[in-house]
């Protein structure tokens, strides 16, 4: 191995790892008690005061239009990265795939079992199964900014895939946006939880992480006010 390439992959290792202890910040309090209660308000607050408001009921009941028209989308084995509390998993069992959820927060993942999908308490950096040999991977929801580094995720997904593979990918419905933040996750009474990084990222932006990781863009819509990404793994 060139020096060159060994601290490249130096470097892709040490994200990964940085990337994946912040994702355990999802396991803190004010998610977990917003998901048993099935509603907000929730929110990422930025270290600026500026907050994000987090679409719980949404993710809390039935997979919509729009979600749907993503799943028609999957081929083979699918792969929920940070599923929540599991609507799409659920739906894609409907579906006929089979599929498997991943999340930080016990609270998503024992309201995915309940809802009859499988869920497995873990980070996507973690060892999973099926590495390799996922048809499909989603990152719904905002989960493009799990980790903070939009690069690092991109390289895990595609460890993930099988050749050829097709990550589907919710995108900031600003196409340019590319930004990195300390948040903390937070409700009404501004509870807050453990700090972590995160990232918000638009179509063009991600279209452009993805070029330079190898990835091929096969096709970006939107509908509902929400904006979507497919890409082909290597």
């Amino acid at each position: 191995m060139s020096g060159g390439t060994a601290a490249a992959t130096t470097a892709r290792v040490g994200r990964q790892r940085t990337a994946a202890a912040a994702g355990h910040a999802w396991s803190a309090d004010p998610y977990a008690d917003a998901l048993r209660a099935g509603r907000g308000p929730l929110f990422l607050r930025r270290a600026d005061g500026w907050l994000l408001p987090l679409d719980v009921e949404r993710w809390c009941a039935e997979a919509d239009a729009a979600d749907l028209e993503v799943l028609r989308r999957c081929e083979g084995p699918v792969l929920d990265v940070g599923c929540g509390p599991g609507r799409l998993v659920a739906a894609l069992g409907a579906l006929g795939h089979r599929a498997l959820g991943i999340d930080v927060s016990e609270a998503a993942v024992a309201h995915t079992a309940g809802r009859g999908g499988q869920a497995l308490l873990r980070s996507v950096f973690d060892p999973l199964p099926g590495t390799g040999r996922w048809g499909t991977a989603l990152l719904m929801d905002g989960n493009l900014g799990i980790g903070g580094d939009p690069p690092a995720l991109l390289d895990r997904m595609a460890q993930l895939l099988a050749p050829g593979g097709r990550l589907l990918a919710e995108t900031v419905p600003y196409p340019d946006v590319d930004e990195r933040a300390l948040v903390q996750v937070t409700d009404a009474h501004g509870a807050p939880g453990v700090p972590f990084a995160w990232a918000r990222v638009g179509t063009r932006a991600l279209l452009g992480h993805a070029s330079a990781a190898g990835w091929r863009a096969d096709a970006e819509w939107s509908t509902g006010g929400r904006s979507f990404v497919s890409l082909r793994a290597k």
